[in-house]
């Protein structure tokens, strides 16, 4: 028979498990800091030595990392997503930029079509929560504080779709777009009419989402990345128009 003596668990392995799954489900992340010793202990119901073993285990693996007088963080898992040399190159060819689009535009339709159908109440609260700061934050015309709400409210989308292996690998993409390797997302935020019309384009998303709408989402998010593409390579024609221009006038000046 293939039975087996029921051994008890380890109470430091239930620990284990249960802060891998915060980290899978992108409730931990990355560069976050745990609790105090003490404090953990006390949340988990544990003894701190068995905590200690666990979060031994866990720097074993890779997933946690000690800062000398800083304490215990969630370890930059996303680091090694793409190599240095290949950063580096993404970063000197246009190419690689369009292509991020087209794969985010794909990812993230796919993305929102899962959130309308699967999120819970709560993940579309978190959308709408973050929509709502977009809204109230668009009369100031801060540039970095609308970037930023910009990239949380994607986020939430993905992390709505409740898929654990598109969540870390969308994350990797964000940290790639927020280390400025693809293009200057701020920059898209300071024309007036480009800001007016990513509202309008983050609002029909939302809207979507909310009605549970999943056709409506995709078609909203592929819209929205659209849009960014053909904003993106307005923006790179102005830039080499204006070099040709001012090649011309220094030519002009100096003859």
């Amino acid at each position: 028979m293939p039975f087996r003596p029921v051994t008890p668990e380890k109470l430091s392995s239930a620990v284990v498990r249960q802060i891998e799954m915060l980290i899978l489900r992108g409730i931990l992340r990355p560069g976050e800091r745990l609790p105090a010793e003490r404090e953990l202990a006390d949340r988990l119901g544990v003894s701190r030595p068995s905590l200690r073993d666990a979060i031994g285990s866990l720097q074993e693996t890779g997933l946690l990392a000690a800062r000398p007088g800083a304490g215990i963080y969630v370890a930059d898992v996303l680091g090694s997503a793409f190599s240095p040399a290949l950063t580096q190159l993404f970063a000197r060819h246009d190419e690689a930029v369009f292509d991020y689009l087209s794969f985010r535009r794909d990812m993230e339709g796919l993305a929102a079509e899962r959130a309308a159908r699967l999120a819970s109440n709560t993940d579309l609260q978190v959308v709408q929560t973050i929509f709502d700061k977009m809204e109230a934050a668009h009369p100031a015309r801060n540039a970095d504080t609308e970037s930023v709400l910009d990239a949380q409210f994607h986020m939430a989308i993905v992390e709505a779709s409740h898929n654990v292996i598109m969540l870390h690998m969308m994350r990797s993409m964000y940290d790639l777009l927020r280390n400025g390797v693809f293009y200057n997302r701020q920059v898209m935020f300071k024309q007036r009419t480009t800001r007016s019309a990513l509202l309008d384009q983050h609002r029909a998303i939302n809207d979507a989402l909310q009605a549970r709408d999943p056709d409506t989402a995709r078609a909203c998010v592929e819209t929205h990345l659209d849009y960014v593409e053909r904003a993106l390579r307005d923006q790179q024609k102005a830039e080499r128009n204006e070099d040709v221009a001012r090649q011309r006038l220094d030519h002009e000046t100096h003859n």
